[in-house]
């Protein structure tokens, strides 16, 4: 039996290694006119349209003063998928594993539950589901919160085996 994606899953954010994080940033806020949500240190940033908890981040986690990948080189940190619910989420993952695909990590980051791996060429892959805006995690001002935490793969995966 194949497994078939769930039809609400779509693209989400684009999560992209950079050398500079200030220059990547102004480049994105200006050229491209995404508002800065959140600066995670002085190592990534967050940045989206129309008040989303990110479209894009930028980090120097691996990449600080680095050059350009040489053509023929990927350079993608990841490209996320978005499942429409939490059972939609854990079906992909239960297929993920079933596959025998090393995941590479998972964090529930307040706004969303997320599961990375790597294709077979080594682009990051992050599957996820969003939470409800409301739901967000919101200092006493307002402002998004995101955060690292441990998110449970074996709940993950048992909601989206009973949903079948």
């Amino acid at each position: 039996m194949s497994y078939s994606a769930d039809p609400g899953m779509c693209i989400g954010h684009t999560h992209l290694k950079v050398s500079d994080l200030n220059r990547a940033i102004a480049f994105y806020r200006d050229v491209m006119g995404l508002d800065l949500v959140q600066l995670y240190g002085d190592q990534a940033a967050f940045m989206s349209a129309g008040g989303y908890h990110h479209h894009i981040g930028l980090n120097t986690w691996e990449s600080r003063g680095g050059t350009p990948p040489p053509p023929g080189h990927t350079g993608l940190y990841h490209v996320a998928f978005l499942f429409p619910d939490r059972a939609a989420l854990g079906r992909a993952l239960a297929n993920v594993v079933d596959h025998g695909v090393k995941l590479t990590g998972a964090a529930d980051h307040g706004v969303s539950e997320a599961v990375y791996f790597d294709d077979p060429d080594g682009n990051g892959i992050e599957i996820y589901r969003d939470r409800a805006p409301e739901d967000w995690p919101r200092d006493a001002e307002g402002n998004l919160q995101m955060v690292n935490a441990r998110l449970d793969l074996n709940a993950l995966i048992a909601e989206g085996r009973a949903s079948t």
